[in-house]
């Protein structure tokens, strides 16, 4: 992945890496005695957890991840969405049939200021960036990374929007695997999504709200196969599920 990023910012394309670390953070947490507890998919996190999120986040992934896209030859600078206000965001809630669900600190982006990823990118920079940010309050809040990468795609005006996963693409009908979606519109896309499976609804909803937002393609790609991100760019037939405004 870190060759792949150097790569296109070797032949004029500007990448901006946005990650979250899911599995990190649980075998942290973990180490540390402090109990886990997911509902629809978001991690319930708590004023003893979020410390932890932010440093894993930061310390464990964006390090040597913006280190190995230095060692293949591109420059690389960390940011989080604390830094020069580039996110600002709300607590959320999780919906359900019996009303509202509480999952504690986290947030959804409600501003970007997109402005020290610009100076990066100028710079000549691939940014890598962890998504805890701020309330108006100043109150760190864990963010969903597919969201949070769909509100910056619309700010920075980007080509388009690749979220990794670890499947091959959407699946109308999982777990029919004859199910694979190449290619959907936002609108047949929003009728689909309440069927979907909870994990991939995050990664899907970043998709739309990217495209209903400016952004002219988004793709769920799977991460697991080697230069995937590559193969959607330069073959014709692209790679995973293309989501294209209605």
């Amino acid at each position: 992945f870190a060759e792949d990023m150097a790569y296109l910012r070797w032949v004029g394309i500007r990448p901006v890496v946005v990650h979250g670390g899911g599995p990190q953070i649980s075998a942290r947490l973990a180490e540390l005695n402090i109990e886990t507890e997911f509902r629809g998919g978001f991690r319930v996190t708590t004023a003893e957890s979020i410390g932890v999120v932010r440093d894993v986040l930061r310390n464990e992934i964006s390090k040597p991840l913006a280190q190995m896209i230095t060692d293949a030859g591109a420059q690389a600078q960390v940011l989080s969405g604390e830094d020069s206000n580039l996110f600002r965001a709300e607590v959320t809630t999780l919906d359900s049939a019996d009303g509202p669900i509480d999952i504690g600190l986290v947030g959804e982006v409600v501003q970007v200021n997109p402005r020290v990823v610009f100076e990066a990118i100028e710079a000549g920079r691939i940014p890598v960036i962890s998504t805890v940010a701020p309330d108006a309050n100043g109150q760190l809040l864990n963010v969903n990374a597919d969201l949070a990468a769909a509100s910056l795609a619309i700010a920075l005006g980007a080509e388009k929007l690749m979220v990794l996963t670890d499947v091959p693409g959407l699946y109308s009908d999982w777990p029919n695997l004859e199910s694979l979606v190449s290619e959907i519109t936002a609108s047949e896309l929003e009728k689909l999504l309440p069927s979907l499976e909870s994990g991939m609804i995050p990664k899907m909803q970043a998709c739309l709200s990217a495209v209903t937002g400016g952004v002219p393609q988004a793709h769920v790609i799977d991460g697991r196969t080697p230069h995937s991100i590559l193969l959607e760019i330069f073959t014709v037939s692209g790679f995973g599920t293309m989501v294209l405004p209605s």
